[in-house]
């Protein structure tokens, strides 16, 4: 196959920040769900950096709006009681007219993610699709693979029209299968867990499972809204259309790096894809040899004076934003100093990043005590006068997103990364 386009980093780069909606943020009015589904996922395992992550990218979004999105039904913080005895009709359900529109749920390499109620269809047909080895546990202590669709399906009859905690959940789930789902086999934090909790994620990414509001400092758990997946291989087409959309040019090893997923089988997807005429090789200067890939016709890059205007500007991004996770190559988008500085081993999105001119240049924190909060910004190095009045909006905005009054301090980042 002739390679037919060529693209530069640079312009790579401009399109992707314009496609994030981080070049030129979403008007006041787009639905966080909008912004979510153009990131392909919100990473939320800190849910005040998710928070960020579409607040940053949205005019007038608070954490109030995301919230909002998660559980239109609810307040900040679920019932005091639901337990299983609860009926249907008076805990907040998935079913209810005011359905969520964004979920929190197990989401690409099993993470915590914030993904729009509209993409579970595909979302809960791909993931369970992705080729993975038989786990990290010994086979006495693993659960087969009908274990684990048995729970899969106790945990989604437990959870419709309710919110649960771990435990009440727990007692639900070995109610509905068996003794052996209990069993303390599972090592975890100087502890054990039973061995239900193996099928956790698999329930959330299967669409049977969404985390639902805090009772107090306890975690709860719900069913997200019904949906009939796509066919798998349907639903993996999608996936990799929307994120070469989004995030290409880019190889099969970037994408399996993105999902954790096995390089050969990305590689073989990819093969499908470009023998169907879907996806066309691109000249990409940023991965020399290897093969990059754009959705086919999707070729046009910004270049010249677009280009210049589409990366210039400082942005601050929050623990594991999607952008520093998927755009690649990472040592790219973190050049020189910042590989050191802003990653943890080679690994993105454990520093809150300062990008300039849309590449990393430097970390920060933010440290909030009741309604202020500090933000400490790191430059690795010196900043324009302009850029300076940029950063003091960029932290002004981080304030008004999670409700707060910002206060900037630039100086060194003490707090190391995030585990």
């Amino acid at each position: 196959m002739t390679k037919t386009v060529r693209i530069t980093w640079g312009a790579a780069s401009a399109r992707r920040l314009e496609r994030q909606f981080l070049a030129m943020s979403a008007r006041t009015g787009t639905p966080v769900a909008d912004v979510a589904g153009a990131m392909l996922g919100v990473h939320a395992q800190v849910l005040s950096a998710a928070e960020l992550s579409l607040g940053l990218r949205t005019d007038g979004v608070t954490r109030a709006d995301v919230r909002t999105s998660l559980w239109p039904t609810g307040s900040a913080s679920a019932p005091a009681s639901t337990a299983p005895s609860t009926p249907a009709s008076t805990a907040p359900s998935a079913s209810a007219s005011t359905a969520p529109s964004l979920v929190k749920t197990h989401g690409p390499r099993g993470t915590v993610h914030l993904l729009p109620a509209r993409d579970l269809p595909m979302w809960c047909a791909a993931l369970p699709a992705i080729s993975g080895g038989p786990g990290p546990f010994p086979s006495g202590v693993r659960l087969t693979r009908r274990q684990a669709e048995e729970v899969v399906a106790a945990i989604g009859d437990a959870l419709d029209g309710t919110f649960l905690t771990i435990d009440e959940l727990g007692d639900e789930v070995v109610a509905r299968t068996g003794p052996w789902a209990g069993d303390l086999v599972m090592p975890a934090f100087q502890t054990m867990w039973p061995r239900w909790r193996q099928a956790l994620h698999l329930a959330g990414q299967s669409g049977a499972l969404c985390f639902g509001p805090n009772r107090g400092r306890k975690v709860t758990y719900t069913r997200p809204p019904r949906i009939t997946p796509l066919r798998s291989d349907e639903a993996l087409r999608l996936l990799v259309l929307r994120y070469l959309h989004t995030y290409g040019p880019a190889t099969p090893q970037h994408f399996a790096r993105w999902l954790a997923a096995p390089p050969a089988w990305a590689g073989a997807l990819y093969d499908r894809l470009a023998a169907a005429g879907e996806i066309e090789q691109a000249d990409f200067e940023a991965t020399g040899a290897a093969q990059a890939w754009v959705v086919t016709g999707d070729t046009a890059f910004p270049g010249g004076p677009e280009q210049e205007d589409l990366l210039r500007g400082v942005r601050l991004l929050p623990y594991f934003d999607a952008y520093l996770i998927a755009a690649q190559p990472r040592e790219l988008l973190f050049p020189g100093a910042a590989y050191q500085r802003a990653l943890a081993g080679g690994q993105a999105g454990n520093f809150p990043v300062l990008l300039v001119d849309g590449v990393a240049a430097g970390v920060w924190h933010q440290r909030r005590r009741g309604r202020r909060t500090t933000v400490t910004v790191e430059p690795l190095g010196r900043l324009t006068a302009r850029q300076e009045r940029e950063l003091a909006a960029r932290v002004d905005r981080v304030g008004e997103v999670l409700e707060a009054r910002a206060e900037l301090v630039v100086g060194e980042v003490t707090v190391g990364a995030h585990a």
